[in-house]
């Protein structure tokens, strides 16, 4: 009688279901990353191995190919650790709750831009990469559109080449 009391307190480990979905989540994570451009894909810290397995199950075309690379690269993610690439899906989906922080931020400093530009000083000091004679010019453009009351191309583009800038700076924090 101990020994069934014994066996019952034992872990035996997730059940067989718990390690489907798992497995089946890592081919969706899987799957979103093969969606990604080749660019966003190149901006994603993962091992070598997974990222060529991304880059040829976008080259796949046939069907069949195409789901045994998705197998494949379940595979692979079974030995890695998913979570940095989760967050990074979260990151790009803009459901992280950085990505949020740092949409907010850069609004603002585009507000700031269109506001005042003296700004410029603060923005040629935290990004030191930045084009600040385009920056300028998209300024110019975007204070004359609103003066109009054109559409906000210029505004958008600006607010592209902050998150551009913000992304560039990311990636220099991330090699040293």
């Amino acid at each position: 009688m101990e020994d069934i009391d014994n066996a019952a307190d034992e872990y035996s480990g997730p059940s067989k279901s718990q390690l489907k979905r798992e497995m089946t989540a890592l081919q969706d994570l899987g799957a979103e990353l093969v969606a990604l451009s080749k660019e966003r894909l190149a901006k994603i810290a993962m091992p070598e191995r997974l990222r060529d397995a991304l880059l040829d199950a976008q080259r796949f075309t046939k069907h069949e190919a195409r789901r045994r690379q998705m197998q494949y690269i379940g595979k692979i993610m079974r030995d890695i650790d998913a979570l940095p690439l989760q967050a990074a899906m979260d990151e790009i989906k803009g459901v992280s709750e950085a990505a949020n922080i740092r949409q907010h931020r850069l609004e603002r400093l585009r507000t700031r831009l269109m506001e005042d530009e003296a700004v410029f000083g603060e923005v040629a000091r935290d990004y030191p990469a930045a084009d600040m004679q385009h920056l300028r010019q998209l300024r110019r453009n975007a204070v004359k559109e609103a003066q109009l009351g054109k559409p906000p191309r210029a505004y958008r583009e600006l607010f592209r080449e902050l998150r551009e800038l913000e992304g560039q700076a990311g990636m220099e924090d991330a090699d040293e």
